[in-house]
Parts: C-alpha cells; structure tokens; sequence
C-alpha cells in the first residue's frame, strides 16, 4: 500500500493572527533572532510550503509568533490509500505508426520556366 503524505503551512494564517499581514514585517523580526533571509526568501517562505526549513528558522518564527511547530505544520495524507497490483491500470504503450516524408514539389513557374519578376527564385 503506498500512502502519500503532505504538509499544510500556517504560516501566513499565524502572521494574520498577529496582525502581520505583509511579508516584510517578519524580516527584521527574523534578523534580531540571527536569522538573515532576504525579502525574496521570506515572501517563498511565507507563501510556499518550504522543501527545508532550518531548526533556527523555525525556532524564531515560533518565537516571533508564540506558537509551537505543530502550529506552524499540520501533516496530513494527500490522497487515500492505494494499493497496487501488478497489470492493473496500466496504459498501453502508444501505438506507432509510420510517417511518410514528402518532398517539396517545384512551383508551377519554375517547372514551366515562367518566373515573374516578383518571384524570389533563380531560374
């Protein structure tokens, strides 16, 4: 059976709780506790789900925002359970076909050797 787990982040729901409603209150928060992100990696870290978080980003986002990780991340299945079997949904392979390449045929004026002025070819 494989069951897919995910993260949903608080984060902005903690910040709103706290009146914090722009991305860039918590950068200076951040720094007086040692912890230097730019604009740009607070907005992700705010707007995202992070991939990694460092245990000192988040000890001072709990600090600034008087909560506990498990306020911060709740961790919840993605989809139900699935239970694989050998054949089972399978898509077949495309089916092949084979492609015919043609080549250009000679415009009427050059076949006939009756170009106009304003064709772009040499005779």
């Amino acid at each position: 059976m494989i069951r897919k787990m995910g993260i949903r982040w608080n984060l902005r729901r903690r910040m709103a709780d706290r009146d914090m409603f722009q991305t860039t209150d918590l950068v200076p928060l951040l720094a007086e506790r040692g912890v230097n992100l730019s604009r740009e990696q607070v907005f992700r870290l705010v707007t995202q789900p992070p991939q990694r978080l460092s245990m000192d980003t988040l000890a001072a986002l709990c600090d600034i925002l008087e909560c506990t990780p498990n306020d911060l991340i709740e961790v919840e299945a993605v989809g139900a359970s699935l239970r694989k079997v050998a054949g089972e949904g399978q898509a077949s392979a495309p089916r092949a076909h084979r492609t015919q390449i043609r080549r250009p045929r000679e415009s009427l004026c050059h076949a006939r050797r009756r170009c106009q002025p304003r064709c772009l070819r040499t005779r």
